[in-house]
């Protein structure tokens, strides 16, 4: 019964989470207060009753437009509602045991986690549409890396998450740095370098590096394919937008590809 209590409430805080995560990504970079004013339509500005503000299922009903003035509504709303659920309860799944019984529960790790991923979740559109990291959502993640300390507080974890946290914002520092001085001008934003940094604290500086290394492909991969499409050499791209999808999955999967890795050292 508990096993069924948790996972329903997993989905549902998730999928309201998610409806404030759009709040957040629309607000913080506009200076807008999360609180005031209440819900409303950026068409017509009449205020949304909370029936009309069920996630998901409000959209679905609405036909994804407003009740009011008709105007179309964003289809990344239920996007970020349902990517979030998803994400928490990959958390519940893998960093406890009400799914896989014969996984261990560690609930810092699923809270951190979880709060990490909606953050992440943020950081991505508004660096999408923004181009900007601001700087209380690095300070959730510093929080969540500190905090994550916990888990584990012995100083060979320490030294791995101290290590992630200075050579993750070392490393891209260094990087633009280099690009400053042959291009005369800044190549990665000062916002990447604290991203960066926070993740390699929450993470660790092995898993950090497997994030990198797939942010690298991902980001290779994406950028092709945009300079061919439309031919977009010179401009400048949101870089965090590259980092988020590897960040989350070395979360999710940094632990077993790290063992398995560290397994192929120890057998030669």
């Amino acid at each position: 019964m508990i096993q069924w209590i948790t996972i329903v409430l997993t989905i549902v805080l998730g999928l309201c989470v998610g409806s404030f995560l759009n709040v957040v990504i629309y607000r913080i970079p506009n200076d807008m207060s999360l609180s005031k004013p209440a819900s409303h339509c950026p068409g017509c500005g009449h205020p949304i009753r909370w029936y009309m503000n069920i996630p998901v299922f409000s959209y679905i009903f609405l036909r994804g437009r407003c009740h009011y003035c008709k105007t179309r509504i964003s289809p990344i709303y239920p996007f970020v509602e349902i990517l979030n659920t998803v994400l928490w309860f990959g958390c519940l799944t893998l960093f406890t045991s009400f799914i896989i019984p014969s996984f261990t529960t560690n609930w810092y790790r699923f809270f951190t986690s979880c709060i990490a991923c909606s953050t992440l979740i943020c950081i991505f559109f508004i660096d999408l549409k923004h181009m900007e990291i601001p700087d209380v959502l690095q300070l959730v993640l510093l929080l969540c890396g500190l905090v994550s300390l916990l888990e584990n507080p012995t100083w060979e974890n320490v030294a791995v998450k101290v290590f992630g946290f200075i050579g993750g914002g070392l490393l891209f520092w260094l990087v633009n740095a280099i690009y400053k001085l042959i291009k005369k001008r800044d190549g990665i934003g000062f916002g990447d370098v604290e991203l960066s940094a926070c993740m390699g604290l929450l993470i660790g500086g092995y898993k950090l590096l497997y994030g990198l290394l797939l942010s690298c492909v991902i980001g290779g991969l994406i950028l092709v394919i945009v300079n061919i499409v439309k031919k977009g050499n010179g401009r400048a791209y949101p870089f965090a937008v590259l980092l988020v999808p590897g960040f989350i999955v070395a979360m999710y999967s940094g632990d077993f590809v790290v063992s398995w890795y560290m397994t192929l050292l120890g057998g030669h």
